[in-house]
């Protein structure tokens, strides 16, 4: 069993090389590891560039211009080669020590689709913005009332995929609305989904936090777009 990350960058200078280095750590399985980088301007690039040079394993995709974090999913799932896709972000919000965790539904299960919930409970969660989670909870609700499912956490960054499933949707979205998106083609391609419990580790604004109200408002319009949009 081969693995590909897909590592979508954008002026990340402070947590890029912790990340690869967590993930270059995980030896479990062969793996590729795909960074997309979304026209950083703060050095993130840089030390990408650096650390690729003693880390074979790394394929480096550089934007021409900012696109946005579903633009970065885009080209890395066409980039990817392996049997199984995993997306990380490039934060430290998410922790690939649940790697193991997150593939073993697709290995023992026959799961295409392995969703990491925040909200499953059994491990460690930063108490964080009660807005952000509110929003997510709120989505998440309407994502299962319109596709029939009980998902905890929709927009949930660790989403795990089989490699077919995947490239098998055409996918659209440039920003975060690749989330709602990429959940509601598969739902309609009757995927076998699973959720195991993930450590989350939420940053402030202060830290490097992205995403905005504005992500939430469009997230919901994706929801309602693609339910009702054949994929």
């Amino acid at each position: 069993m081969k693995i590909s990350i897909i590592i979508p960058v954008y002026n990340e200078v402070n947590t890029i090389l912790t990340v690869l280095k967590k993930v270059n750590y995980f030896d479990e399985f062969e793996k590729e590891i795909i960074i997309v980088d979304d026209y950083s301007s703060d050095g993130t690039l840089e030390l990408i560039e650096k650390y690729q040079l003693t880390n074979q394993n790394i394929k480096l995709i550089k934007h021409s211009k900012n696109l946005g974090k579903g633009a970065g999913l885009r080209t890395g799932i066409k980039a990817a080669e392996n049997d199984i896709l995993i997306i990380q972000d490039a934060d430290l919000e998410y922790d690939p020590k649940d790697y193991s965790k997150l593939i073993k539904p697709i290995i023992e299960s026959n799961a295409d689709v392995v969703f990491g919930s925040r909200f499953l409970g059994g491990q460690s969660v930063r108490v964080h913005f009660f807005w952000h989670y509110l929003a997510n909870k709120l989505l998440t609700l309407l994502t299962n009332i319109l596709m029939n499912m009980n998902f905890t956490d929709m927009e949930t960054g660790y989403k795990v995929f089989k490699k077919d499933i995947i490239k098998k949707i055409n996918l659209k979205e440039d920003g975060f609305g690749i989330e709602p998106e990429i959940t509601i083609k598969l739902c309609k391609e009757k995927a076998i989904f699973y959720e195991v419990p993930i450590s989350y580790y939420g940053r402030s604004y202060k830290e490097g936090k992205k995403i905005k109200f504005s992500d939430a408002i469009k997230a919901l319009i994706c929801i309602l777009k693609y339910t009702f949009k054949k994929n």
